[in-house]
């Protein structure tokens, strides 16, 4: 049993797909914290030695070896920004930070190029900006979505990714072309509906649909350099952000788990790149907020 128990977490690691989304999203959930699958293999351990299993003990090898060869490179990630990156920020701030002001320095002690705001309310907008105006000389906000950069902004517009049993007014997602040294660069911010986690299973309609029209908006980018920075409810790995994911490069080295601030769990926060290479993600240290910001460096 030990040893079959061994075989199906492996295969579940590399096809996931194979766990239906019917009822409550059940694939959806365990593609969120597929790489958490990996806490199978000190469970397994237990009964291999306490049986003394020969058959037991090998079979724990195919979990081992599937887990690293899918996750084990994101281990190797630096802390450090490598000289002459172009280094993003995202970060949802939360619409009940207590300090924005403080959330907005230590952001920008950064030094990324752009950094990317979700949850701006306008309360604490006026905070951000004073806080950010001297090193970050644009922005742009829609909603509760803005984007600082060091570098000019124009084409600046609403994405519209508002699922469509949503009222008017709920504008979370932006578009701005960044004017970079290394040239024209299409910038989207976007902070896609929340899902909940219940009795049922995962509730996470709202936030396929809307990651359906993001996507949609991205295939139609008339630049071929894009940068997406968002809080995307949920991992790579969900099949729910397919129609994103799919269109977008895959961030190099580094975990970089997001939510909860307080015991990081996985990383809902995303920075993905097209015609681009996200060469490193990782968590900065807590703000005021429930999340914790991200930072990745980018070769454009």
């Amino acid at each position: 049993m030990t040893a079959l128990l061994c075989l199906l977490v492996a295969v579940l690691l590399v096809f996931p797909g194979l766990i239906p989304n019917t009822p409550g999203h059940l694939g959806s959930l365990t593609e969120t914290f597929l790489p958490w699958l990996g806490l199978a293999v000190p469970v397994l351990l237990v009964p291999a030695l306490l049986r003394r299993s020969l058959l037991a003990s090998a079979a724990l090898l195919l979990p081992v070896v599937t887990w690293s060869a899918l996750f084990g490179g994101l281990l190797l990630a630096g802390d450090e920004t490598p000289d002459g990156a172009f280094t993003v920020v995202q970060h949802n701030v939360s619409d009940v930070n207590p300090d924005p002001a403080a959330t907005a320095r230590a952001l920008t002690g950064t030094g990324a190029d752009i950094v990317a705001l979700e949850e701006l309310t306008a309360q604490a907008l006026p905070a951000f900006e004073a806080a950010m105006a001297a090193d970050y000389p644009h922005h742009a906000t829609k909603g509760t979505v803005g984007l600082w950069s060091k570098h000019p902004l124009s084409g600046v517009r609403l994405v519209d990714i508002r699922p469509k049993d949503v009222g008017e007014g709920w504008d979370r997602g932006l578009r701005a072309t960044a004017r970079t040294p290394q040239g024209d660069v299409a910038v989207y911010v976007a902070h896609l509906p929340s899902v909940r986690i219940g009795a049922t299973g995962l509730s996470s309609g709202r936030r396929d649909e809307s990651a359906a029209l993001l996507g949609e908006a991205i295939a139609a980018e008339p630049l071929d350099r894009v940068i997406l920075l968002g809080d995307l409810n949920s991992t790579l790995d969900d099949r729910g952000l397919e129609p994103v994911s799919s269109l977008m490069d895959r961030p190099g080295q580094g975990f970089a788990f997001s939510w909860p601030a307080k015991l990081p769990v996985a990383r809902i926060d995303q920075i993905l790149a097209r015609s681009a290479t996200v060469t490193g993600v990782r968590s900065l240290p807590a703000t005021g907020s429930d999340h914790l910001p991200i930072a990745a460096d980018l070769r454009l």
